[in-house]
């Protein structure tokens, strides 16, 4: 899979479908790699340019000493635009993806036709107990979280009924890196967007899963009352929702350019 140089970082990315057609780039949760938009590579590579990456930290990406901030995370996607001389692109972020896509927005309008944030918040969760889950991973490792990540990430019903699907993830999630997951961790401690959603000029879709535990539609509703042009779509999913209800979220997500 080709890489390129962003600042301090090695990221490593795939594209799928023609160049010469609109440009969408999907970024992951964490502790997940690229490949967890397969169903959506599938969906959308026949009328768009699909560009898939590795957060920094995550999968085949290198994971440069942190602690990482939102600004980094941001200004990786802005380098890999640059990197495929993509001038304009849509955005597509599940979770701490979502809240990249939230800050490319903000600070990165004019690269943007659409962004769309999934399962995500303007804040995630609480600083300390984000430096509390960095400090228990540089200490311990992934094993730890990988073992109670599902309980997090889908539904009972939806375990229970795709047991290789939910192996694979958390095997993914427990031979990553260490310092990178700490790192991005870290990132997500310090980021708090509420007081500049109101100035995002792009249209922005926003995504929620009625069964998500982490990012609930409380915090979905919030960005769409504070962001001017967004719209929000609730799918019956926890909170890696692209994965748990493909097809609804490549509908939901498809309705954009429509």
């Amino acid at each position: 899979m080709p890489k390129f140089i962003s600042n301090d970082a090695e990221i490593n990315y795939q594209t799928f479908g023609d160049a010469s057609q609109p440009a969408i780039i999907f970024s992951n949760s964490l502790g997940t790699q690229l490949n967890m938009w397969q169903p959506q590579i599938s969906f959308f590579e026949k009328k768009f340019y699909v560009i898939c990456y590795d957060t920094r930290g995550h999968g085949a990406s290198s994971a440069p000493q942190g602690p990482y901030s939102i600004e980094q995370l941001g200004t990786d996607v802005v380098h890999l635009l640059d990197h495929l001389n993509i001038e304009k692109a849509s955005f597509c972020g599940i979770s701490m993806g979502g809240l990249t896509g939230q800050w490319l927005a903000i600070h990165h309008p004019e690269r943007f036709n659409h962004v769309i944030v999934c399962n995500t918040a303007a804040k995630i969760g609480q600083e300390q107990a984000w430096n509390d889950r960095a400090q228990l991973v540089r200490e311990q490792g992934l094993k730890p979280i990988a073992e109670t990540a599902a309980s997090r990430w889908f539904t009972e019903p939806f375990i229970r009924s795709n047991t290789a699907i939910v192996e694979s993830l958390s095997n993914d999630l427990g031979a990553g890196s260490p310092e990178g997951y700490a790192s991005c961790c870290e990132a997500l401690a310090k980021a708090d967007l509420r007081a500049d959603l109101k100035t995002i000029t792009v249209p922005v879709l926003i995504i929620a899963g009625q069964q998500d535990p982490v990012t609930t539609v409380a915090d979905a509703q919030y960005l769409v009352n504070q962001i001017p042009n967004s719209q929000l779509i609730e799918i019956n999913a926890s909170h890696i929702s692209n994965i748990e209800c493909p097809e609804d979220f490549s509908h939901a997500l498809n309705t954009t350019f429509h």
